[in-house]
């Protein structure tokens, strides 16, 4: 059954199409920009024209979504620009929903505040000299005024990303309460402390000023806190879960599988694409049949959908093989 290629497709177990990629992309101001990471090749900060470009690029490739980050002009204590009626985020979702692209693609709009705090933590933070503490309670309605905000301006999903405890419960309340009760939650239920976040905050200028968040992220070593934290989520009003990582965690992904039958996700992380990257570069490994191995083990594992940068160049090739 593995002698020829038709045989292999016969007996395949796990199939990828482009409308299970979900592409990431980082909107920042101006007009005609697209400017790569330097750490990420190939993915770029784009002003919203460029952006409402590449979902539309998108969209003519079957890719199931986008999921969109925001870059602000200027950042403060409170986040100010995560909720701002006329944020870059904001503009975005508006400018897509008005082109064909936007109507034919899951516009998703990530729910955090690392991007527009002054020191890029995912809370508010009380500070006294070096100690400084994240105020989990006082951030839950800034989220929830954000993801209002992002719901409002056209996104048909809001991801909260924060891993403030209660996130979900606040946000869920703020949406049904603003008539936005069809909106789903997409919750980053699991995500990990993870070194292979390095890049992204690159992209998204959201590196923490001090310290790390290894106190609200997930400690990687864990997975029965992992379904707790799941449970947590849907009992407040989750829809979906995404998993993040996604290569490194794929006993979790599973895990998650085979024990909650809502939809699942898993997000393969900037490390992940940079780090297949590099060795692209080196010749070490042959592009295509990595790309294409990675997110099919990423499939295989139980997500049902996956965020990637790979996931234009991922849908190509699905394409030609059609």
């Amino acid at each position: 059954m593995r002698r020829t290629e038709p045989l292999r497709a016969l007996a395949r177990e796990t199939h990828l199409e482009p409308g299970a990629l979900i592409l990431p992309l980082f909107l920042c101001p101006g007009e005609g920009v697209r400017r790569e990471i330097g750490s990420m090749p190939g993915v770029f900060n784009l002003s919203v024209d460029e952006a409402v470009k590449e979902a539309e690029a998108a969209a003519s490739l079957g890719i199931g979504g986008l999921l969109l980050f925001g870059l602000p002009e200027t950042k403060d204590e409170r986040a100010t620009g995560a909720w701002d009626e006329q944020g870059i985020v904001q503009r975005g979702l508006r400018a897509m929903k008005q082109s064909g692209a936007g109507r034919k693609l899951v516009v998703m709009a990530d729910v955090c505040l690392c991007e527009y705090t002054s020191h890029g933590h995912c809370g508010i933070v009380k500070q006294d000299g070096e100690e400084y503490e994240i105020e989990n309670d006082s951030s839950l309605g800034l989220l929830a005024k954000t993801a209002v905000s992002l719901a409002r301006a056209g996104a048909d999903v809001v991801a909260p990303s924060d891993m403030m405890d209660g996130r979900v419960a606040a946000i869920r309340d703020a949406l049904d309460e603003e008539g936005l009760e069809q909106t789903p939650i997409l919750s980053y239920a699991a995500k990990f402390a993870s070194a292979f976040y390095g890049p992204f905050r690159e992209a998204a200028d959201s590196a923490p000023q001090f310290g790390d968040r290894r106190s609200y992220q997930m400690d990687g070593a864990n997975v029965r806190e992992a379904m707790r934290e799941i449970d947590l989520d849907l009992a407040e009003g989750a829809d979906m879960i995404l998993m993040k990582p996604a290569m490194p965690y794929l006993d979790v992904i599973r895990a998650v599988r085979e024990r909650f039958e809502v939809p699942i996700g898993a997000y393969q992380v900037s490390g992940e694409y940079s780090m297949l990257h590099a060795a692209f570069a080196r010749g070490w490994l042959e592009p295509q049949r990595a790309m294409m191995e990675s997110l099919v083990s990423i499939r295989r594992a139980g997500a049902g959908f996956i965020v990637t940068y790979f996931a234009t160049e991922a849908a190509k090739v699905l394409a030609a093989r059609a």
